[in-house]
């Protein structure tokens, strides 16, 4: 029986954590392990001298471990500590938001979760959603709550559906695959690069000397986008880039491949 290993960054209370569990679920033996609270821009954080403290709860009838540490933490944890066997797949997400762009990317607690189930020489995958359009404030309240889920359920089979073709096309490596809001198992999908791209100002000050993250910085979009993960979502189509750090890009790319399935 496939094993697979379900985490994120968004943490325990994630509206679509439930229903991404359950269309796993149809694909083998599945554990979550996810943070306790949200976990955003993160990154590949490992917790190096706090103790990590993992608790069971249960969550839409289904046991599910939480962690106090990061989402590598949580992969760290279900891959060599908690359970008596290795995941076959490390699935992470689905992130409320688009982790694409080569800033964002790399601070996307989601994407380093699938990374570090990557250097344990497990195939790794991470997704996350987001909108062509709108006001992104209002859209991520809509996306975080009960209104959202036939969305969410929507997505988590589509999700699920790659986790089954990842996992038959038999290659290692880490993906991350950007979702529409809109997809469906008819929407296209494209391999794409990361795009080149920053972010702005992200802190402001709130009192002296004292600066508070406010989610200001604006993406630099003068850079050529044709072919990335940016471009690819500003059309509504799948972006299904490889990530990996120092000798893992090719691997991966043969990976996303199979993707496009």
């Amino acid at each position: 029986m496939v094993f697979i290993l379900l985490t994120n960054d968004d943490g325990i209370e994630a509206t679509g954590l439930p229903s991404f569990a359950d269309a796993l679920a149809g694909l083998g033996d599945i554990e979550v392990v996810v943070p306790d609270r949200e976990r955003s821009w993160v990154g590949k954080a490992i917790t190096r001298f706090d103790p990590v403290a993992v608790n069971r709860v249960e969550l839409a009838g289904r046991v599910m471990h939480t962690a106090t540490g990061f989402p590598a933490d949580c992969v760290q944890l279900g891959v060599h500590a908690l359970f008596d066997a290795r995941p076959d797949i490390v699935v992470s997400g689905i992130n409320v938001g688009y982790n694409h762009g080569a800033a964002y990317l790399q601070s996307s607690g989601t994407v380093g979760a699938a990374l570090e189930g990557a250097i344990a020489g497990i195939p790794s995958i991470a997704f996350s959603m987001g909108t062509a359009g709108g006001d992104w404030n209002t859209w991520k309240l809509w996306a975080e709550s009960p209104e959202s889920i036939p969305t969410w359920e929507r997505l988590a089979e589509l999700a699920a559906s790659m986790v089954d073709q990842m996992l038959k096309s038999g290659k290692s490596g880490a993906v991350s695959v950007g979702l529409p809001d809109s997809a469906d198992s008819d929407t296209e999908r494209r391999v794409t690069t990361v795009a080149r791209v920053g972010y702005d100002r992200l802190f402001a000050e709130t009192a002296t000397d004292v600066y508070e993250h406010t989610f200001g910085g604006l993406l630099e979009t003068d850079t050529d986008m044709a072919g990335t993960d940016i471009e690819a979502a500003r059309t509504g189509v799948i972006a299904i880039t490889p990530v990996g750090g120092a000798g893992f890009s090719e691997t991966a790319r043969a990976l996303a491949e199979e993707l496009l399935k």
